[in-house]
């Protein structure tokens, strides 16, 4: 494909504005001034509505930030921002419609620190399959905590009061299944509540491609940037 700079870019711009400008014209001077006042109207109001559509929705700017960062994925940096550009914009509206799940990326098995090293007592590990023991979905590892890592008080009324011990134990972040219809999309749980599956490739999820490349046969394959944080997964 022949590379287009920025003059030619400029040009095509031009000779591609130019038919409809001139129809723009013709129909001006054809027309009273009451009419042309109409056209004018229609020609600002259409102008406005493909713009707002175009450049003034967030969500447009979202997937054009991703499909961006999907073709410079090896570069650290950019995917350190597409992820926070999509924790800030999507966790507010969590928080807003009150999932307890929409924090700071610095929670939930959301931070941006290096995880090294690594304890030995973190059983799991980043991209296997899960099945959590109780509610019964699958779903995917993205990150874990070495304790459960959030504000005291959500963690209350997570826990009963015997249970409560567990907010001191391993915790990870999980992709769920959109297979399963469980109706949330992620879940923050104590390592003792899921267990390792093997043999179940496939989870259905939006942010799959955002976090992993493929899969090898046992776990799925981190990014490159996921990586970096989580080395000795």
């Amino acid at each position: 494909m022949p590379h287009i700079n920025a003059a030619a870019a400029l040009q095509i711009s031009v000779l591609l504005f130019a038919l409809p400008a001139q129809y723009f014209i013709s129909q001006w001077y054809r027309t009273d001034s009451a009419e042309r006042i109409q056209v004018t109207e229609r020609l600002i109001i259409a102008s406005w509505s493909i713009s707002a559509r175009s450049y003034l929705s967030p969500e447009v700017w979202a997937d054009r930030l991703k499909l961006w960062v999907s073709k410079t994925r090896s570069c650290l940096y950019v995917e350190l921002l597409i992820l926070h550009f999509r924790n800030w914009y999507y966790g507010e509206n969590k928080t807003r419609s009150g999932d307890n799940e929409a924090k700071p990326h610095s929670y939930f098995a959301e931070s941006t620190h290096v995880h090294s090293p690594k304890p030995e007592y973190i059983k799991f590990r980043v991209g296997q399959v899960i099945i959590h023991r109780r509610s019964g979905y699958s779903g995917v590892i993205v990150g874990w905590d070495v304790k459960a890592n959030t504000l005291e008080e959500q963690l209350q009324p997570r826990y009963s009061p015997v249970k409560q011990d567990l907010k001191d134990t391993p915790h990870y972040r999980i992709l769920i299944n959109k297979a399963n219809g469980f109706g949330k999309s992620t879940a923050y749980v104590p390592e003792e509540e899921i267990t390792v599956v093997m043999g179940l490739e496939v989870v259905y999820h939006p942010d799959m491609e955002t976090y992993f490349s493929g899969y090898d046969g046992s776990k799925y394959i981190m990014q490159p940037w996921l990586k970096k944080l989580y080395p000795h997964d």
